[in-house]
């Protein structure tokens, strides 16, 4: 079946979404201990989180970049990220949904979470010909997953390195194997008519 151009594609419960971060280990690693960013985590500063673990292995360079060496699996509750959807701004301007740029930026502005489509990726990081959610949040929206929407941190760096040592020796179908199951997303056109461009 043919891909959408557009999709939320993500690990998920009747309750929960998990979505991926990279940070470097001073932040990641107690994260992934007490299950909550710690002090040297800045709440003030937007941060992205991306329901695609292929999207995120190509952000992080497979948990290699620096500032970037340990990849998280956040637990979320649906709540939350729905309410993110529900308050976010595309960021950039589509012509089809904004009555004009300068109605953009207002509602950029306005907005506590931001959402970009980017080209999903295959195991090799290629760009494939669809797209997946990255959701930028903060001020109120960052506070709120700090402290409201967490369920459970989980560090998934070793995860990380062992699916790109398979693939590096051509083994893609136990690399496939070992990645999150990441289905199609819930979201009905209520969440997503505002940010479909």
């Amino acid at each position: 079946m043919e891909e959408p151009l557009r999709r939320i594609r993500a690990l998920h419960t009747a309750s929960t979404i998990t979505v991926y971060q990279a940070y470097r280990p001073e932040i990641g690693r107690p994260a992934a201990r007490e299950g909550r960013f710690p002090a040297a985590w800045k709440p003030d500063r937007m941060t992205w989180i991306k329901p695609s673990f292929m999207w995120m292995m190509y952000r992080s360079g497979w948990g290699a970049k620096e500032g970037q060496e340990t990849v998280l699996a956040v637990e979320i509750t649906r709540d939350g990220f729905d309410w993110a959807l529900r308050n976010a701004c595309l960021s950039h301007y589509v012509r089809e949904l904004h009555p004009d740029r300068v109605a953009w930026q207002r509602d950029l502005k306005r907005s506590p979470a931001r959402v970009q489509w980017d080209p999903e990726r295959d195991l090799h990081l290629r760009p494939l010909p669809y797209r997946s959610l990255q959701l930028g949040l903060s001020g109120e929206a960052s506070s709120r997953y700090a402290n409201e929407w967490i369920v459970s941190i989980r560090d998934v760096t070793p995860l990380a390195h062992q699916i790109r040592t398979l693939v590096d020796s051509g083994e893609l179908d136990t690399a496939t194997r070992l990645l999150p199951k990441e289905l199609h997303y819930p979201a009905g056109d209520e969440l997503l008519a505002h940010l479909s461009g």
